[in-house]
């Protein structure tokens, strides 16, 4: 085996430095909450890309607008829960899914994405570029981002 041969077992690592930042927008009105936060889950991650390494942040930046406006299907809307603990005895606090639109509904997005990403200093890196708006106007207009429709 000779040194051209060994080059090609070689399995490509991406470098922090090489890589390329993209941003999306995606418009989260009439999308099933679930079906939008793996598509922008996968995004965030990188695993759309060829250069995807697990153990390195090669994903882009998502901003989702209009995340009131998602639904749920089946009886989710009268059924689903948030749940969050305060860390006091007796702390566990609920709230219902309408409570939680009517009140701060890019908690629904950014909890449903967050769920899929690790449970490690790599997924807080990378749910750090995780841009959630209730409206349709957001700041990022000078990052000129790509449209990214989810079917």
């Amino acid at each position: 085996m000779d040194k051209k041969d060994k080059l090609s077992l070689r399995t490509y690592s991406a470098k922090e430095g090489e890589l390329k930042k993209s941003w999306y927008i995606v418009d989260a009105e009439g999308q099933t909450v679930g079906r939008l936060a793996t598509e922008v889950a996968r995004v965030l991650r990188g695993k759309h890309k060829a250069t995807f390494t697990p153990h390195i942040d090669t994903g882009d930046f998502v901003v989702v607008i209009n995340a009131e406006k998602v639904k749920l299907t089946g009886k989710r809307m009268e059924q689903k829960e948030y749940y969050h603990n305060t860390l006091y005895p007796g702390g566990a606090r609920f709230a219902k899914f309408k409570d939680v639109r009517a009140k701060n509904p890019d908690r629904i997005i950014e909890s449903a994405v967050k769920g899929m990403l690790p449970k490690n200093s790599l997924g807080k890196k990378v749910g750090m570029k995780l841009k959630v708006y209730a409206g349709s106007a957001h700041p990022h207009e000078a990052q000129q981002p790509k449209v990214l429709t989810i079917a």
